[in-house]
């Protein structure tokens, strides 16, 4: 599993209309999109950028065909690496396997919250396989001071054996975190900060599954297993609206984009098949990974079969 999505997450740059998107100044990114600037390359393979409003760069390095020195590092001025937030966060590894209750074991994502916060998702499934029992974890880190005010573990009710918790997004007050999960069944997942309880929604529905028929494509060649299989990853790329109305998902072997008004996430009274009905298709699109939606409403959906992002308006046009 862990080779299939490295082809369809490719390694690469990071790039300074990608940093723009990710900080949120989309029309500045847009009247300069032919123009890309190469900030830094990487060894390992990465699967999450963040930018803070002032500009410092987070990435994550997850633990899939190989173990990673560094599982969350800052991009420092001159393009080095720098483990964040410190150390010590970062030296398990599987050689020398620690606590994983307070160590990064598999980060799959970053994201930096409209209030300024890191937040790191760790699934701890390192190559994308066994959960580590007390792994699966949401770190909320202050940037001001560099020092994590949070650590949220999900049980085994909210993570599964099976599950991999893939991407992450914070409401713009704080108060909610939702989650989607691209495993063996896949599901969108709701965790009030406040408590720390974390709900599974749409645990198992056809629009956080793969798309029956569907056939990604890497570098030109179909993306398959060794015994011919097509990879099945479910619920993937999310994104949410600028007002937090919306959440946007979308598997990632699917051509289907749906979105779900957080309102009906966050009220945990509804019966799962109120949830469900709750449910809109915004679009057929294509295989993708990473979504991010800017304040505008624009949101770029990334196609790994074509090597490229590409943008949809708020009036549906591509």
């Amino acid at each position: 599993m862990a080779t299939q999505k490295q082809a369809m997450s490719r390694r690469g740059f990071v790039l300074a209309a990608g940093a723009a998107i990710a900080a949120g100044s989309i029309g500045q990114a847009r009247a300069d999109m032919p123009v890309l600037t190469r900030v830094t390359g990487f060894d390992q393979q990465v699967t999450g950028v963040a930018v803070s409003k002032n500009g410092r760069v987070f990435v994550n390095f997850p633990r899939w065909e190989k173990d990673v020195p560094i599982s969350v590092a800052e991009v420092m001025p001159d393009g080095t690496l720098k483990p964040y937030p410190n150390a010590e966060w970062n030296a398990w590894s599987n050689a020398k396997p620690l606590t994983v209750e307070d160590h990064f074991v598999c980060v799959q994502s970053v994201t930096v919250d409209p209030q300024g916060f890191l937040w790191v998702l760790d699934p701890a499934a390192p190559g994308n396989e066994f959960i580590k029992p007390g792994g699966p974890k949401l770190l909320k880190i202050n940037l001001k001071t560099n020092i994590v005010e949070k650590v949220f573990h999900f049980d085994n009710k909210a993570a599964p054996q099976g599950s991999y918790m893939n991407d992450v997004r914070v409401s713009p007050d704080g108060r909610h975190a939702y989650l989607t999960d691209s495993g063996q069944i896949g599901a969108l997942i709701v965790l009030d900060v406040a408590t720390g309880k974390a709900r599974r929604i749409l645990d198992g529905d056809p629009r956080t599954q793969p798309e029956p028929g569907v056939i990604p494509m890497a570098d030109g060649h179909e993306l398959r297993r060794p015994d011919h299989r097509i990879p099945a990853f479910a619920a993937d790329g999310i994104a949410l609206d600028a007002q937090g109305r919306f959440l946007y998902w979308q598997a990632l072997v699917g051509r289907t984009l749906y979105r779900l008004p957080t309102a009906a996430m966050t009220d945990a009274t509804l019966t799962p098949s109120k949830v469900a009905a709750r449910v809109e298709k915004v679009a057929t699109t294509h295989v993708a990974d990473g979504l991010w939606m800017d304040g505008e409403g624009y949101l770029f959906i990334t196609d790994p079969a074509e090597n490229a992002v590409r943008m949809r308006s708020p009036d549906g046009t591509m």
